[in-house]
């Protein structure tokens, strides 16, 4: 394979995995990181994540494999994430990372660990899809590309949110933002070394409705309740409708 047919694939995959790192400089800057915002801020994540679950992904999937094949791996996903919630160590990391940082508030800190390792698990396909999406068809690459950066923004904003507020760290918040938005050039490079061989549109609608069950799970349990702790449930509220609207405008150049 000539070298140069790699190189905007994987650059495209790279800049939306770096939009993460935008919305959390969005999110850190000086009119933003304000105790106010943090509701709306999570609640637009939440609006994205859940919007694009249903219209995007779990729709995606309900088309190529059928209604009962979709759902069925939309609760597996569902299913995987509450085990991992429940039996991955992210107390521990947070006893860890207590011990050895200010930590302000360890209820924000639990939500921005889970909301990171949801993010890197549905960033890897996203990255996946970006990637063998150009080698057939570049406009294709570049449109989906611009639509997951652009839907990537609010995802670092959530994990910008939840770190900043338990830290009040803006290099922790985004390094963060960081490692999350580096699953989509893993995921390019999973694609390329193992997967492309064997991915056609079939395998990746199992893992979208796969990826949309971790997505709403993440929303539910994590980020919708860190929305309404304080006292700004309007502000809640008009960032769940943004989130929802910025992914509908997204996806109008596919």
């Amino acid at each position: 394979m000539d070298i140069n047919q790699l190189v905007l694939p994987f650059l495209l995959t790279l800049l939306a995995g770096l939009s993460t790192v935008l919305g959390s400089l969005i999110f850190l800057s000086r009119t933003f990181c304000k105790k106010k915002f943090i509701g709306f801020f999570l609640g637009l994540s939440a609006g994205v994540m859940i919007y694009l679950s249903f219209i995007e992904l779990l729709s995606h999937s309900i088309k190529n494999i059928g209604f009962l094949n979709a759902n069925i791996y939309f609760f597996v996903g569902v299913i995987i994430m509450a085990l991992m919630d429940h039996f991955l160590p992210h107390h521990y990391l947070e006893e860890r990372i207590c011990r050895k940082n200010n930590i302000i508030d360890r209820r924000f800190l639990s939500t921005g660990l889970v909301v990171t390792l949801g993010l890197i698990i549905h960033n890897i396909p996203e990255g996946m899809a970006v990637f063998l999406s150009s080698f057939t068809n570049t406009r294709l690459g570049i449109l989906l590309a611009l639509a997951i950066a652009i839907h990537n923004i609010p995802e670092g904003i959530a994990v910008a949110a939840s770190i900043y507020q338990a830290t009040q760290n803006k290099g922790k918040a985004i390094k963060y933002a960081f490692i999350s938005g580096m699953a989509e050039p893993l995921g390019a490079i999973i694609a390329l070394l193992l997967l492309r061989p064997y991915l056609d549109t079939n395998i990746l609608s199992y893992v979208f409705a796969l990826v949309a069950g971790v997505m709403v799970y993440i929303s539910f349990d994590e980020l919708l309740p860190a929305c309404f702790r304080d006292d700004y449930g309007h502000r809640a509220i008009l960032g769940i409708v943004t989130g929802m609207i910025i992914v509908s405008f997204s996806l109008l150049f596919l």
